[in-house]
């Protein structure tokens, strides 16, 4: 079925009337000015190289090229088929970790860039290099959320991935435990294809220290990888709020300080037969993207129906054939036609 990806543009079809309208207008003024000189036969007798022919033959050539033009501006479809495109690769779920120490500073300067926006940063990077791999996006803090299941739509999950803000959360806190059993429960059934969960934390101010263990072992029982990314200083560095000042302990009236636990984040990623990486280590992203290299990896098949035969390219290399031959078209008689007589006239 042929049809138009944008027939809107077709309107530039009235340029063929208004051109055709203009030549016409332009002959007439030509014969009016050549009336002025003489007699029309015996214009034309002084005029023996002009072809009366070729102007019309140059102008239904120009036209057909406009059309075709305007046809190939539209986009012109062909028929409609499936496309089945199979590609091999994992499944990952990315957790990140909401709590309101992600607002302090991934680094030992307090005035450094935020957490929440260096997990931001790498995990940006790190869905670029995940070609043909699945994504999910979970965000925890006292609870966990799913922001967006397993899927290959890349576009949407770094969407999802730039609106995380730890004040829309309002129970707070670092349940690692119940993002790791819901990022568990994300992945397909397909036991064929390697999985991972990233968790983006600073395995701070753990609620249950040992019901993460458990939820860590139940995953890689299951074969789940547990890979964590660090963000954070050891150092302590207070937590600023959104509008302003800091977070304050309303016990002691001191700014409540926050620090990178390295030891459990490591201890999480060992019990999960993954590996640990601080955000602050410049090859974090590759030696993370080498282990999930490690994961077996296996054919994802997604199909896409509604897949258009697109007709443009051969719409535009007509129209240039035809601007081509109008070049080579002058206006003068065609001197080796004009020795042939195709008609004579019988003698008497």
């Amino acid at each position: 079925m042929f049809s138009f990806a944008y027939p809107d543009r077709l309107f530039l079809m009235l340029l063929v009337p208004f051109f055709v309208l203009l030549y016409f207008l332009a002959r007439y003024a030509r014969s009016r000015k050549l009336k002025k000189f003489g007699k029309s036969g015996v214009i034309q007798n002084l005029m023996p190289d002009v072809s009366p022919f070729k102007p019309p033959l140059k102008l239904i050539i120009e036209m057909a090229s406009l059309i075709l033009i305007i046809f190939a501006v539209a986009r012109p479809w062909g028929g409609v088929r499936d496309e089945k495109n199979v590609k091999e690769g994992i499944e990952v779920v990315i957790a990140v970790d909401a709590s309101n120490s992600m607002y302090a500073s991934s680094t030992a300067d307090e005035k450094g860039s935020d957490r929440m926006r260096t997990s931001k940063l790498i995990l940006e990077k790190l869905i670029n290099r995940l070609d043909n791999d699945r994504v999910g996006l979970i965000v925890y803090a006292g609870e966990a959320y799913t922001l967006i299941p397993v899927t290959n739509d890349y576009v949407s999950a770094k969407m999802f991935l730039n609106s995380i803000d730890p004040s829309q959360i309002e129970n707070q806190g670092t349940d690692i435990a119940a993002a790791i059993r819901m990022a568990q429960s994300s992945f397909s059934d397909d036991s064929k294809i390697g999985k991972a969960v990233i968790l983006i934390t600073d395995a701070e101010e753990l609620e249950d220290q040992e019901g993460v263990m458990a939820a860590v072992q139940s995953a890689a029982k299951e074969g789940i990888q547990i890979d964590v990314v660090g963000l954070g200083s050891s150092t302590p560095v207070p937590i600023p709020l959104k509008n302003g000042g800091y977070m304050m302990n309303p016990l002691t009236g001191e700014r409540v300080m926050t620090a990178l636990n390295e030891d459990l984040a490591a201890s999480i990623a060992k019990e999960g037969k993954g590996i640990y990486v601080n955000a602050s280590n410049r090859e974090a992203l590759n030696e993370l993207d080498k282990q999930l290299d490690t994961l077996k990896k296996s054919s994802l098949e997604s199909s896409v129906a509604a897949v258009h035969d697109e007709l443009f390219t051969l719409f535009a290399i007509f129209a240039l054939a035809l601007l081509i031959l109008d070049i080579f078209i002058l206006d003068r008689k065609i001197w080796w036609l004009d020795k042939i007589t195709f008609f004579k006239k019988e003698s008497e």
